[in-house]
């Protein structure tokens, strides 16, 4: 279908300067509708697909004037952080903004990510499967202990506000759920991220994310992918922002994801349009496939990282007639198309990650990558060198006909960069044989 827009000559504006605002930038700027490709911050990534600002996510008065001043007609929010602080209701009671796109919700939407007791008590309100939970607080301290009491382990603990994604802790007994529980309330272990906890049962089962683009009425399911979240070979020690991505996931067959729409992206769409929550943007469900049944772990309001390195790439639409539609309220009209070819990514991280680790490492042979699209997470640039700029470093995506190759082609680029300390796990997919 060909939609003619009045504009078709279109200043975007990327928030973020991780590997999904790379990913993001590196799909926008392949569109024939873009004029001018803008991210904020960026890294040395975004900055050979677009031009680099130098304003920090939450600086809603300097993105609204350099909108205003560069005439840019969609803004498409990376990171949860402003969501959840409010960027879109911001835009939309300024004047000279009002009629830019922002690709991301509303501050009440922004609470499915930005508070766990409320993401459950929606899903309950919308029979959404999820596990059963209860929250606390520091003054119910004590009853959030005899709760534990009457559950089986494991023991699964959540900080109800943004911790940075490590706000969950997984005990395998009640002595050090008690003692972790305890921890989060009374001695702030999260910040004020746990001035709530939510304690919810363990799901017995295997990971998988589904994401779904909205403009408020109708939606899109995009691919699904699978993240792999510790440091450590065979998904033990740490947790971190994410180690590798595979997409498609083999496991989410037809069947499953007709479960998943119908039990819950519909009843989760409806959902927010019932409860009068303005949601235009991205979805992100992490689910557990228990049996072969779906539960919601959680809703994130926007991509995650790195699944975004596999999911956008395998995009083959035109993203900015997409996010078009998205601002536009017609997304029912866009033949979503998407590729059928695998598409993996590997993280190279810094030594002592997701502990403390030095930045400012050159890292060398990024240029003699030609198998695979390097998405760049936390780098810089200086004196024409890129360095080393936070914990996950490079986020090798490749395209395969099927997932051992992609993740064949990963591995092989990633011997060719190097930086002091560079670690990689080994064993991607490992458990999708």
């Amino acid at each position: 279908m060909i939609i003619l827009y009045k504009n078709i000559h279109m200043n975007i504006l990327i928030l973020g300067s991780g590997g999904r605002e790379h990913a993001l930038s590196w799909k926008v700027a392949q569109s024939p509708l873009l004029s001018n490709l803008f991210v904020a911050p960026g890294n040395a990534g975004t900055a050979h697909v677009g031009t680099n600002i130098d304003l920090s996510v939450s600086d809603f008065e300097g993105i609204v004037n350099f909108c205003t001043k560069n005439e840019v007609d969609i803004v498409v929010v990376g990171p949860e952080v402003p969501l959840v602080e409010g960027i879109h209701d911001f835009f939309d009671e300024n004047e000279k903004t009002k009629n830019i796109h922002v690709i991301g919700p509303k501050k009440m939407g922004a609470q499915l990510e930005g508070s766990k007791k409320f993401s459950k008590e929606f899903m309950q309100r919308h029979q959404i499967p999820t596990a059963k939970y209860q929250a606390f607080t520091p003054q119910t301290l004590s009853q959030g202990l005899e709760f534990l009491e009457t559950l089986s382990p494991p023991f699964v603990l959540k900080a109800d506000g943004l911790a940075a994604g490590k706000g969950v802790v997984i005990s395998t007994t009640l002595e050090e759920a008690k003692r972790e529980l305890t921890e989060m309330l009374a001695n702030s272990k999260f910040g004020a991220a746990s001035q709530e906890v939510v304690i919810e049962e363990y799901l017995d089962g295997i990971e998988l994310s589904v994401f779904v683009l909205t403009d408020g009425k109708s939606y899109k399911v995009l691919p699904t992918a699978k993240d792999y979240k510790r440091i450590g070979e065979g998904d033990k020690g740490l947790n971190t922002g994410g180690m590798g991505a595979v997409s498609p996931v083999p496991f989410a067959d037809t069947a499953f994801l007709q479960k998943v729409e119908e039990r819950i992206i519909a009843p989760s769409i409806e959902g927010l349009k019932k409860d009068n929550i303005e949601f235009v943007g991205f979805l992100f469900i992490g689910l557990m496939k228990v049996g072969n049944d779906p539960y919601v772990i959680e809703y994130n309001v926007r991509m995650g990282d790195p699944e975004t390195e596999v999911v956008i790439p395998r995009i083959d639409s035109d993203l900015v007639e997409v996010f078009q539609a998205v601002g536009n309220k017609s997304l029912d009209t866009i033949d979503l198309k998407v590729s059928d070819k695998s598409v993996c990514t590997v993280m190279a991280v810094s030594g002592g990650y997701p502990e403390s680790y030095e930045k400012s490492k050159e890292i060398i042979g990024l240029e003699t990558i030609t198998d695979s699209i390097p998405f760049h997470a936390g780098t810089t640039s200086k004196d024409g060198n890129v360095l080393t700029n936070g914990g996950r470093v490079i986020a090798m995506s490749s395209f395969g006909a099927t997932k051992k190759e992609a993740l064949e082609k990963s591995y092989a680029s990633l011997t060719k960069i190097k930086f002091d300390k560079m670690y990689y796990r080994t064993d991607i997919g490992f458990d999708l044989e």
